[in-house]
């Protein structure tokens, strides 16, 4: 629970130090005078946004710390082992504002960060403001609302998977669906340029060979000719030929190097000259005598080597790639056909994931079905104690099928109240009144509060637009909650005050320069004395006195 606030320098607070206690404290005060400043500064520790506005004029930064007895809270324990941040059953919470908007926060010391101090927050107190009130006219609020009542997290987290899953899956089967008319007419496409490229069926190797071939073929008269020529001089020539020439030097030679001995290498060189022209002749030979020249295989060569640069051209490939480029067409086809069968499979894995869904939405939508007669119940028993004795209230939770998929599940939820006898349950926005509204949402509160796990409740006026005898009902409400934990209550109804076990007074203080806000712990002659103020005005008569000692008396029996 709350032990104790500190707040220094704080909007027009200079120096605050507040010890609480168990039960239920009440903080009243005049107009004005800054009885929900505790709560600001309560919600800045909880992580709300800092603001330069909230460190007071001539200073140079804003602090504020609250300290926590956290012995009971084991939520709150476990949170600080797993951060590190345990300090033996005591929480201190700290947080700095500087005069140019730079904010520091720790944690029993150290260091933290604002999510830190958000999700610790949520295990110390809870703040219901004004404001409160008014988000429950709002149906998503409702919902939240009874998701919190139902304390249904698991179906709520199985809910928003399926969800997830299921619009995963969505977006990746409409990406492929799009592009199922673009992928059916480029199949196409490579189906027809794959079929022609089948049938043709270059080899891998072949446009290189057809090539070699193509050349080959084409100078293939030439090439008799030229050869033939080339042996006869080499070789067959009667009157001269390369053999005869060279073989005549060489025996010239070899008579003469018996006299210069500088000849030997020469006449070596002219041996192997002849030995090698020889082995030409013989070669050329071979070669004129197996060298076809064939019309038709000229023809057939011309025309697959023609066909060949056709379709190298007509796909813009040279053609020596053009037997690649046809594997890749093919694994590109093959591809695509699996983008196919994948989208087949893709939307059976679909309706599975959807059927999920809905099968997990309805079971949420069971559960909240069940949670909503029993809070509605508890609402109605609370309001027909303020001073609301007709009314009736129920929470209708509509299971839409034919909406589309949400993360919350698909229930509508709305609060229906009728405030009088013979009027029809509607929407509350279109029935209930400003105070007939706040006793609704304070019913709701308290009813929370009491299933809550934090051990301090923190109630901003949150009973405006509430008099006479409703008040003293709300009071009791909150008196009862706070035998169970601790409540802190600003309000300005005597009747509320006089059911808290502990009251705190604040008021404003100028010395014509500048404002100072102070808090004080009332005794009770001092609580009788605020309480006649509350419920006279200013100026405290005897029977004001009087009507507060049997206020107080009444209250704490």
């Amino acid at each position: 629970m709350l032990t104790q606030l500190s707040i220094r320098n704080f909007a027009v607070v200079k120096s605050l130090d507040v010890d609480f206690s168990s039960g239920m404290t009440a903080i009243t005060g005049e107009t004005g005078a800054g009885k929900s400043i505790s709560v600001d500064a309560l919600g800045l520790c909880l992580g709300d946004r800092a603001d330069v506005g909230m460190v007071r004029t001539g200073a140079d930064k804003a602090e504020v710390s609250a300290g926590f007895d956290i012995r009971q809270l084991n939520t709150a324990q476990m949170w600080l082992k797993k951060n590190e941040l345990d300090d033996e059953g005591d929480c201190l919470i700290r947080r700095v504002i500087s005069s140019e908007g730079r904010s520091k926060a720790f944690i029993n010391g150290i260091p933290v960060s604002l999510q830190q101090l958000k999700d610790l927050g949520g295990h110390l107190l809870s703040i219901h403001g004004q404001h409160a009130h008014q988000q429950i006219l709002k149906h998503e609020h409702q919902r939240y609302l009874l998701d919190s009542m139902a304390e249904h997290k698991d179906l709520l987290t199985a809910v928003s998977t399926s969800y997830q899953s299921l619009k995963e899956q969505q977006k990746h089967y409409q990406l492929l669906l799009a592009g199922q008319q673009q992928r059916a007419d480029r199949c196409q496409l490579l189906a027809y340029q794959i079929q022609e490229l089948d049938d043709f069926a270059l080899g891998k190797d072949e446009f290189l060979e057809l090539e070699i071939d193509h050349k080959k073929l084409s100078h293939s008269q030439t090439l008799l000719e030229q050869t033939q020529i080339s042996f006869h001089q080499l070789y067959e020539a009667d009157e001269f030929n390369a053999l005869s020439a060279v073989q005549n030097s060489l025996e010239r030679l070899i008579e003469l190097q018996e006299h210069d001995q500088s000849l030997v290498p020469i006449v070596s060189m002219l041996n192997e000259a002849a030995i090698q022209i020889e082995e030409a002749a013989k070669e050329l030979r071979a070669y004129t005598e197996h060298l076809e020249i064939d019309p038709m295989r000229m023809q057939a060569v011309e025309a697959r080597f023609s066909q060949a640069l056709d379709l190298a051209r007509k796909h813009h490939v040279p053609a020596e790639e053009l037997h690649g480029f046809h594997q890749q067409l093919a694994a590109e086809y093959q591809e695509l056909v699996k983008d196919d069968d994948l989208l087949d499979e893709l939307k059976q894995r679909l309706a599975g994931s959807e059927q999920s869904y809905y099968l997990a939405a309805k079971k949420l939508s069971d559960s909240r079905q069940q949670a909503a007669r029993g809070f509605a119940q508890q609402v109605q028993q609370h309001i027909r104690k303020m001073n609301m004795s007709d009314a009736q209230f129920s929470i209708e939770v509509s299971h839409l099928t034919d909406n589309p998929p949400h993360r919350l599940g698909l229930d509508a939820v709305r609060f229906k109240v009728s405030t009088n006898k013979g009027q029809a349950l509607d929407d509350l926005d279109k029935v209930v009144s400003g105070g007939e509204l706040s006793r609704i949402g304070l019913a709701i509160q308290v009813i929370g509060s009491s299933s809550s796990q934090v051990a301090t409740m923190i109630f901003d006026e949150v009973d405006s637009g509430i008099s006479g005898a409703t008040a003293s009902i709300v009071g009791q409400l909150l008196r009862k909650l706070g035998q169970q934990t601790q409540v802190i209550c600003v309000t300005h109804l005597p009747q509320v005050a006089a059911r808290a076990h502990n009251q705190m007074f604040v008021t404003k203080f100028s010395d014509g320069l500048t404002t100072e806000t102070h808090m004080i712990c009332l005794a009770e002659n001092e609580r009788i004395e605020e309480l006649a103020r509350l419920l006279a005005g200013d100026t405290l008569t005897e029977s004001a006195i009087a009507n507060a000692k049997e206020l107080l008396q009444i209250s704490n029996s």
